[in-house]
């Protein structure tokens, strides 16, 4: 049988577009932004940290693949909590804390749209830039989800070229017998290798995790129970390659020690090989990647507010749509403010890190559903998860989540606190309106 696709939004999204809007926001400004953290926790051995994340993002993935094609509705993750527990809070919350790392990743990218590569062609005060890109973002996502995907078929393809062109260039440069192999089995020399890989499989983990963004397109996508699943496995298994292949090649190409840290640490590899690679031109290309990251996430964060307004977890005005254009303009003003005012708050390092503790509360609350969600049947066919993932899932967000830091998770559960605040007041007003006499 077919699931029922009526909807208010459009389904604009097909097969191949969804690869796309799944492979773009996983090459965005993870790999091209943080490889050099990654270096500076596990050494020479990148590509341990890179595999290590890859295994642990397709456990969830699996579970995220059989919850979207069982219930293809605007919403992902929150939608999965209401139907599993019954709880409006904890529903609440998990869609709260999945729109909180949304706006906080935006806030982190534009920042980094704004930052060293940037600075290759001009420099200027990274806020105001920072701001004014989330503008421009918005005034695409309001355009139209079809507008938006096509605009991410270029970049995506742009983005996906120079990262090919950093392994072309790197593989040219070993093959004139430079660089140096063992690099790869080095690690810190005050860490145990367990610990610098699982340290950097925290921010590499960064890098994999925007296939949960299109959970909140999945009322938009054609014959979703048919399409999600072959598009979202091989969206994480390709940007998987490419990820292997640059944590390899950038290693024995460059010294990490000189890597650690870098804020542009691709840009940094091209020139190290000596290849003659303009470094305006790679700096545009991350700024591509950066730039289509945003576009992606801000697009979830949008659809994710409308979502949870559908379901009466957030004000109906949220769940406001443009006539023609049918995209949910109030939530992209709200989401995309929330992300301007975050451009105050922090680096991208610690807003990466964010991301991910948020997503991890997220992720541990999908994989139970898709546990408790076993008994629920419905009509159409759909993706099935072997039974045992879900718990192995739920075992590797155990152990990210010990990875973390004490300020991070003051900050997480900070954003927690506040979103409980949000919906104790939210529930107050409406009620207080719905008794008031007419």
């Amino acid at each position: 049988m077919s699931v029922n696709t009526e909807s208010k939004l459009k389904k604009g999204i097909t097969g191949p577009l969804l690869y796309l809007f799944i492979l773009g926001d996983i090459l965005g400004a993870g790999v091209y932004a943080l490889v050099g953290e990654v270096a500076a926790e596990a050494g020479g051995a990148i590509w341990a940290p890179l595999l290590v994340a890859l295994i642990l993002a397709l456990l969830t993935a699996t579970s995220y693949a059989e919850l979207v094609t069982k219930y293809p509705r605007a919403g992902g993750a929150a939608i999965f909590a209401e139907r599993a527990f019954k709880k409006p809070v904890v529903s609440f919350l998990v869609g709260f804390s999945m729109l909180a790392a949304g706006v906080t990743s935006a806030a982190g990218l534009s920042i980094a749209f704004a930052g060293d590569y940037l600075s290759v062609f001009f420099d200027a005060p990274t806020i105001p830039v920072a701001i004014a890109f989330l503008g421009l973002v918005a005034l695409l996502n309001a355009r139209g989800i079809k507008e938006s995907v096509r605009a991410n078929v270029g970049m995506t393809a742009i983005e996906l070229s120079g990262l090919l062109l950093v392994i072309v260039v790197a593989a040219i440069f070993l093959g004139g017998g430079n660089g140096d192999a063992s690099r790869l089995a080095k690690f810190p020399e005050d860490t145990t290798p367990v610990a610098a890989i699982f340290a950097g499989s925290l921010l590499a983990y960064y890098s994999f995790v925007g296939f949960e963004v299109s959970a909140n397109v999945a009322e938009e996508v054609v014959d979703a129970p048919r399409v999600y699943p072959r598009a979202l496995f091989a969206a994480l298994l390709t940007a998987g390659v490419v990820y292997l292949a640059l944590g390899v090649l950038t290693s024995i190409a460059m010294d990490p020690k000189e890597l650690a840290g870098s804020s542009s640490p691709l840009l940094d590899v091209v020139q190290a090989t000596g290849v003659g690679i303009p470094s305006w031109l790679f700096s545009l290309v991350a700024l591509v990647a950066v730039a289509n990251g945003a576009l992606l996430t801000m697009i979830m964060s949008s659809r994710l507010a409308f979502g949870m307004a559908e379901q009466g977890l957030l004000p109906p005005v949220l769940g406001r749509v443009l006539p023609h254009r049918r995209t949910p303009w109030v939530a992209i003003i709200g989401t995309t403010a929330i992300a301007m005012l975050l451009t105050l708050t922090g680096d991208l390092a610690t807003l990466a890190k964010t991301v991910v503790l948020l997503l991890l509360f997220v992720f541990t609350s999908t994989n139970l559903a898709v546990i408790v969600l076993r008994r629920d049947r419905v009509e159409h066919r759909h993706f099935r998860a072997p039974i045992i993932i879900p718990y192995l899932a739920l075992a590797s967000c155990a152990v990210l989540l010990v990875q973390q830091d004490g300020g991070i998770w003051l900050r997480g559960l900070a954003l927690l606190a506040l979103g409980a605040v949000l919906y104790f007041a939210t529930r107050w007003i409406t009620s207080r309106s719905t008794k008031r006499p007419s």
